[in-house]
């Protein structure tokens, strides 16, 4: 038996109703909210919370950290510190393998300017990468920052939120 044989004589007899896409829309100002968020690291982080607001808007949106300074009106090594606490990813102008080289040097084994030769950095380099090194990110600060870079940012962190009692895990479906 083939398929078509299996379909033959089927017919549809009703259409189905386009209900469209169920959407929750309780968002105010993206910005000012994650402004909001963001003033609860104020106290860690090296600029204020509109600042930092900026950057991570910046760099979600591709912005250089160069450009994301400009814009927040602080340093570009501000910028890249302040990513960095937040939990972005890749601020270290270092390879892995300079890494290893620069905790040589904060372990004592390496002097500072045979460390930054091998390394292959200027000073800002360095300094930022030893930044990097020496400062983990700030706890909760990377859950916040990697919702404003999800695709459709704040927003969506807050719709899966509003929406996560009509969602079933798959334990559920059992």
């Amino acid at each position: 038996m083939t398929l078509s044989d299996i379909a033959d004589g089927l017919e549809v007899t009703t259409e189905q109703r386009d209900r469209g896409i169920a959407s929750v829309d309780a968002t105010a100002d993206d910005e000012t909210d994650l402004r909001e968020r963001l003033a609860d690291f104020a106290d860690d982080l090296p600029c204020d919370a509109t600042s930092a607001a900026t950057i991570v808007e910046g760099h979600a949106s591709g912005q250089s950290v160069g450009d994301t300074a400009h814009d927040a009106g602080v340093a570009p090594m501000t910028a890249a510190k302040t990513l960095h606490l937040l939990g972005c990813e890749g601020v270290s102008p270092l390879t892995p393998r300079a890494h290893e080289i620069l905790r040589d040097w904060l372990s004592a084994d390496l002097s500072r300017t045979e460390a930054r030769e091998l390394a292959g950095a200027n000073e800002t380099e360095f300094a930022l990468a030893t930044f990097v090194e020496t400062h983990d990110p700030l706890a909760g600060a990377t859950e916040l920052v990697e919702g404003a870079l999800a695709p459709d940012g704040d927003a969506a962190v807050r719709k899966r939120e509003v929406l996560a009692e009509t969602m079933s895990g798959r334990g559920e479906l059992l």
